[in-house]
């Protein structure tokens, strides 16, 4: 995964220093950045070195077994190598498991959930003070006050230059049998219209060129509050922003769509006709039992309506194999919508049993073996189809946000980027050459360039 981690700065002698190691997705990356914004406006110093570090932050992610174990391996990584610092479990399994962890993971020394992140100050010094009771006087410059909320827009990034992701609402009503969000996140808070929009300001007057709209699922944004979606009032409020941006949508469940985005994305083209929307199955009979309202039809009829009303529409969606009671008919049935459907990308991950949720306790457990199988089997088919849809780019001229600069073997000088048919670190990406350009492109700006050819899932594309 490519992240940039933002800068230390020198540390003054009474700051306390923290090393961040974020996982998961990225919702819990913007925690992680406020988290890091409300350390830092209460006077800690953060580190890109763990060396240097009094305490080692893991902020993890709790919402599959494999993920899960990830971040438990992170902390007993750290412990490892340094027995000696303060570790403290953050994020979505330290919500999730807070008690069993303390009695299991003896290698953190604290744990601090997702509740309220304007507490994790305290939760920092509770852990660092931790036998150092008479460390006290180092701890001067250290505030406790909660008070001292940064806006918003001015938390550190740990996206690549250009990009940031800005969250709209915490928490999910969608219920969905496999999920463990509502256990950990609860149900669905949606943010203001005009908070999010101060967000979105102060964000590009930093010099971000993409807003990258994230939640739960942002299809339901306000319904807490509202019969319907607010989604397309909140895209009218974006649009009177001033400036060249994309605005780039992610995470919209398909039961949930909200059409009238469609106009709003033709009107204004800083909306990137990009739709992330994770179909999961497409067996009626899978998808009635993972509480979804949909089925494949509805779910081709809504690529059509996409696709005709924005041509240039790119498509990512994931599926989810190997959920309880999904025999070989129904798994052909999502093969069948997986080539109907075309989509341009496409993530597969295997049913994982969560306790807690509804699929736990169903019948028709499918085997682990069975599931990989069939997860490797989506994977193969989905090649020719996103070669065939990359493919379409090929000759075409179109902005690309530059993001990394390569030195080749061969001394050539390359960079990587994005093209509005690639969302950050989960699509391919834009291998950018300037042959016969004088102009040398900045990171986190746009170019112009011309695609030229497929490389695997990137593109090749030439500055003009």
């Amino acid at each position: 995964m490519r992240r940039a981690v933002p800068n230390s700065s020198s540390t003054q002698p009474d700051q306390r220093v923290y090393f961040l190691d974020p996982f998961g997705c990225v919702k819990n990356q913007v925690d992680a950045e406020n988290m890091m914004a409300y350390l830092n406006k209460a006077g800690w110093e953060n580190t890109a070195n763990a060396e240097t570090a009094d305490l080692i932050i893991v902020n993890s992610c709790g919402f599959i077994e494999s993920a899960k174990q990830e971040s438990i391996e992170a902390v007993i990584g750290w412990r490892k190598l340094y027995p000696d610092k303060k570790i403290l479990l953050t994020g979505c399994l330290a919500q999730r498991y807070e008690k069993e962890l303390a009695e299991s993971l003896t290698e953190a020394d604290g744990f601090f959930g997702v509740e309220n992140i304007t507490e994790i100050t305290q939760a920092a010094l509770k852990t660092v003070k931790q036998g150092t009771e008479n460390k006290k006087k180092q701890n001067s410059n250290i505030n406790k006050n909660t008070e001292l909320v940064p806006p918003a827009g001015e938390r550190p990034l740990l996206s690549l230059p250009g990009s940031a992701y800005v969250k709209i609402s915490e928490g999910c009503n969608n219920r969905c049998s496999y999920c463990a969000i509502p256990l950990i996140r609860g149900e669905l808070r949606s943010r203001t219209i005009p908070d999010i929009l101060e967000e979105c300001r102060i964000l590009l007057t930093r010099g971000i060129k993409e807003l990258c709209i994230v939640a739960q699922d942002t299809g339901a944004f306000a319904t807490d509050t509202s019969p319907v979606s607010k989604l397309p009032e909140l895209l009218n409020a974006i649009s009177t922003l001033e400036g060249h941006f994309w605005v780039r949508l992610l995470y919209i469940h398909p039961d949930n769509f909200p059409l009238p985005i469609l106009d709003i994305i033709k009107k204004d083209q800083r909306f990137l006709p990009y739709f992330d929307i994770p179909f999961q199955h497409a067996s009626t009979k899978i998808l009635t039992a993972m509480n979804r309202r949909g089925s494949a039809e509805k779910n081709l009829e809504l690529l059509e309506t996409i696709r005709a009303r924005l041509p240039n529409a790119i498509i990512r969606s994931t599926f989810l194999p190997g959920f309880p009671g999904e025999t070989d008919e129904d798994f052909a049935e999502l093969l069948d919508f997986q080539e109907k459907a075309a989509l341009d990308w496409v993530g597969c991950f295997t049913y994982s049993r969560e306790e807690g949720t509804a699929a736990f306790s169903m019948k028709g457990q499918v085997s682990k073996k069975t599931a990989v199988s069939r997860k490797q089997i989506i994977e193969e088919r989905q090649i020719p189809i996103t070669e065939k849809n990359i493919n379409r780019f090929s000759g075409q001229t179109l902005e690309v946000l530059v993001e990394e600069k390569i030195e080749a073997d061969d001394s050539e000088t390359i960079w990587l980027g994005r093209l509005y048919c690639h969302a950050p670190e989960i699509d391919g990406a834009a291998v950018i050459f300037n042959e016969g350009s004088k102009k040398n492109p900045q990171t986190g700006t746009f170019a112009k360039c011309k695609a030229a050819a497929r490389r695997g899932f990137d593109l090749e594309v030439h500055l003009l």
